[in-house]
């Protein structure tokens, strides 16, 4: 196929477009650069089925020749003000990726009549009351608060892609995508598995806020993409969780962070996160994946991070 990835130059978008041409099809990346990074997509710039557009998908979009699927990954993705890449930073650009982006990738499927995977995020369960979270949980948004620049950008985008396929009848899919880690990472995303590594590496005491309790459920890169990719070649309509369902508290991360490090700096604690209705437990229910799908994720938080760690050594010069 002749793939469009839309984001490609973003941690996600830049492994996504690897899988595929290493499954052999042709992909056509595109990215304005506002959170993605050109390093990214380097290593691929002398593969003859790969293609770049620099392009705002907030704008009208037009791929020359023919498309086959349009992946929608564009967007800045990280909740942390401390960041100048993070969504309250960037909100009216997050907004615009979400909804006029996914407008305009959906025009571009319906034009080709091409298969169309939207990438969709835990955030759109909100803080929530069901846990773990399933697809048939409708959330618990705030829909003024500070993370709803993204949270209802991508709610949006699940209404209009499913609108497209129930009256234009457009082959679409939805991932709701858990937190996920590994190589490419941005350095100063301000999330919390690069702030701990970096921290770790530097020797300095690792930062948890409020009392550590809250929880994730970390995937690595690899094994999402996995489960992506299956998603794109199947036939399922609905949204589907793609995350790893081991739940670990941020104390029992930043612990574990230290210790593959070799940190010996400790832990300090900060009284309040610094994003007020910071989600306190986050946890895929993968059932629907595993049924549909058969995926689930392989690789374990340790065998991941030590995967991802010396990436940050080499970008901070420690190598």
């Amino acid at each position: 196929m002749r793939i469009l990835v839309t984001g490609a130059a973003g941690f996600l978008g830049s492994h996504l477009c690897e899988r595929l041409l290493n499954e052999g099809h042709s992909v056509v990346g595109m990215d304005n650069f506002i959170t993605g990074n050109p390093e990214n997509l380097a290593h691929l710039a002398n593969n003859p089925r790969f293609e770049f557009i620099r392009h705002d998908v907030a704008n009208f979009i037009f791929v020359p020749g023919k498309v086959d699927a349009v992946l929608h990954f564009a967007s800045p993705a990280s909740p942390n003000p401390a960041s100048p890449y993070g969504y309250t930073n960037l909100p009216i650009q997050t907004m615009k990726a979400g909804a006029l982006g996914t407008h305009n990738t959906l025009g571009v499927a319906r034009a080709h009549n091409a298969r169309y995977l939207l990438a969709s995020t835990s955030e759109i369960y909100g803080d929530p009351l069901e846990h773990p979270q399933k697809e048939t949980y409708w959330g618990h948004v705030d829909p003024i608060g500070i993370r709803s620049v993204y949270d209802e950008a991508k709610r949006f985008a699940e209404a209009l892609t499913m609108a497209y396929h129930r009256y234009h009848g457009i082959d679409t899919r939805i991932v709701r995508i858990f937190n996920t880690y590994g190589p490419r990472m941005r350095l100063d995303d301000g999330r919390v598995v690069p702030n701990f590594i970096q921290q770790a590496l530097r020797g300095e005491p690792l930062t948890v806020y409020g009392d550590g309790l809250q929880t994730r459920s970390f995937c690595y890169v690899d094994d999402l993409i996995e489960g992506i990719y299956r998603l794109l070649m199947s036939d399922e309509h609905l949204p589907v969780n793609i995350g790893n369902p081991a739940e670990i508290t941020i104390l029992e991360f930043a612990e574990t962070i230290n210790r593959l490090v070799g940190n010996k700096a400790g832990i300090i604690m900060k009284e309040h996160s610094r994003l007020g209705d910071d989600p306190q437990r986050r946890r895929p229910d993968i059932t629907r994946a595993k049924e549909i799908l058969k995926w689930q994720p392989t690789i374990s938080l340790e065998e991941g991070i030590t995967k991802t760690i010396p990436y940050f050594k080499k970008k901070m010069g420690l190598e």
